[in-house]
């Protein structure tokens, strides 16, 4: 997932945009697509807003058989909270009973840059729909997530500039045993990201979600810290895709992380976005690429120095 285009594919369904009100679009069949439901977030007066285009998705396709649902955009994103959308959805509930996967603020810079997105507690949604299987959720600006537990959900991604630390262990701290994937960009402290390697404590202890097999820890700008934690945690040696990307991982990280356990079991380790040096990269590769692990380093960035010995690396996505 990107933060620079909408999304395209989501719970393994295409997306598509439920048309305006005037649009003369034939609908796909209810159950082949993943449904984006948007408005404008500048709204002009006379636009339809997020809440009545939901309302006439409700009233236009079978609910039964909707599988998922992206929001976009809402009126304002960058001033009111997803709150109402959240409580739109919950009362949805007992019609939208086959809804598997639901994607929160799927918007991009133009719509609202990511930590501009106000947020809510988002855990209600969860509550109200047990057989959700995947949830994802974009800015972290109010968002809340006290501990919960769900049987059914299987897929978390938390993508944010600035993860806030009680955000965090909530989330590592929810009961959630059928959970195979769990992604979090923890971003900067400058937007809000206070979290430490502590913080994931009983994730890297392996203590919560017996069922998780892929793990991202991304889009930090403490990467290196991220990384030594990661080489010493328990949780690594039933992980098969490993994702410390969009960060500011430098050689120290990817040091620790090679000096650590061993990685080989991995299917898939994602650097992208790092500051390695041309010899360290080659050290990633050749520790691992030999024993069948598909390392993705993309491309290296360069640091910047401003001129009075300050040097500056920034993480992918923060504003």
């Amino acid at each position: 997932m990107t933060v620079g285009t909408y999304l395209q594919e989501f719970h393994g369904l295409p997306v598509f945009d439920f048309p305006g009100a005037d649009a003369q679009v034939e609908l796909p069949g209810t159950d082949a697509v993943a449904w984006r439901i948007s408005a404008p977030t500048y709204s002009d007066p006379g636009d339809e807003l997020w809440g009545p285009r939901f309302e006439r998705f409700l009233k236009t396709v079978d609910t039964g058989r909707v599988r998922a649902l992206v929001v976009g955009g809402w009126d304002e994103a960058y001033e009111n909270s997803s709150a109402d959308i959240v409580t739109a959805l919950i009362g949805a509930n007992n019609r939208l009973t086959g809804l598997e996967a639901v994607f929160l603020g799927d918007m991009t810079g133009e719509d609202c840059e990511i930590s501009w997105i106000i947020q809510s507690d988002v855990t209600p949604l969860l509550a109200a729909y047990p057989g959700l299987r995947e949830f994802g959720v974009r800015g972290g600006s109010e968002l809340a997530f006290p501990s919960i537990r769900h049987e059914g959900l299987r897929a978390l991604v938390v993508q944010t500039g600035g993860l806030p630390a009680d955000v965090v262990r909530g989330i590592v701290g929810s009961d959630l045993p059928a959970l195979e994937k769990l992604e979090l960009w923890l971003g900067t402290d400058e937007y809000g990201g206070d979290s430490t390697p502590d913080d994931l404590a009983p994730l890297l202890a392996g203590t919560a979600f017996p069922a998780l097999r892929e793990l991202g820890l991304c889009d930090s700008v403490i990467q290196d810290a991220v990384a030594a934690a990661v080489a010493g945690a328990p949780v690594v040696a039933r992980i098969e895709r490993l994702g410390l990307s969009m960060g500011v991982l430098t050689d120290e990280g990817a040091a620790a992380l090679l000096d650590g356990q061993p990685l080989t079991h991995l299917t898939h380790l994602d650097l992208s976005h790092h500051y390695l040096s041309a010899a360290m990269a080659e050290r990633v590769r050749a520790a691992l690429v030999p024993h069948g692990v598909t390392v993705d380093l993309g491309d290296a960035q360069v640091a910047e120095d401003d001129g009075d010995g300050d040097v500056w690396r920034y993480v992918a996505v923060a504003e």
